[in-house]
């Protein structure tokens, strides 16, 4: 490919990615407040975050939870957050012992407690490890969240939904971080009053 055609995609790819957050822009954000609210209040609470995801929703869930606590833009105490996809130990070994699809549940069930919150992150809405995760939280009395792409599953089973109604998952995921950093910004206003 030549340079012309090269930064013509790339100019492409921008203008997409932009216009799926434009889309997003123009739905209805509700659940993204109440989701900042309801981490802002656990964590005044004693509580904690816990995120979890798969692949580049395991990133994501990772860069969230380090924006917590390290910070976002506010030089600030360290916010309470656990990412569960990060220790290969436990990884492994859950998965080795109960299968893959308990990853998330199992260290929801040995660390999650009433009035912690859950964030569930899948572009999909239906991967079997995070709908477990998402279904031990509720079991547990945890606040559920789900960021998904068109919903899935994860839509039904979350108490605060989050939905990217877009056709390709790099705009999901591109839509997704944004909504993610939109939390951050709220969680420390919200920890700021």
């Amino acid at each position: 490919m030549d340079a012309d055609r090269a930064a013509a995609h790339v100019i492409g790819v921008l203008q997409q990615a932009a216009a799926a957050h434009e889309r997003r822009a123009g739905q209805d954000v509700s659940a993204v407040v109440r989701a900042a609210q309801a981490m802002a209040g656990a964590i005044r609470a004693g509580g904690k975050v816990l995120a979890f995801g798969n692949g580049g929703s395991a990133a994501d869930a990772q860069h969230f939870v380090a924006e917590l606590v390290g910070h976002y833009e506010q030089d600030r105490a360290a916010l309470p957050a656990v990412t569960l996809s990060v220790d290969t130990s436990i990884l492994t070994a859950v998965g080795n012992d109960y299968g893959y699809d308990r990853v998330f549940a199992r260290q929801v069930e040995a660390l999650g407690r009433a009035g912690d919150v859950a964030l569930g992150i899948s572009t999909s809405g239906n991967s079997p490890n995070v709908l477990r995760g998402l279904e031990a939280a509720r079991d547990r009395g945890l606040t559920t969240i789900a960021l998904t792409g068109r919903g899935g599953e994860a839509a039904r089973l979350a108490a605060i939904h989050i939905g990217v109604d877009e056709d390709r998952t790099p705009r999901v995921q591109e839509v997704q971080i944004t909504l993610l950093h939109s939390l951050c910004e709220l969680i420390e206003l919200e920890m700021g009053d």
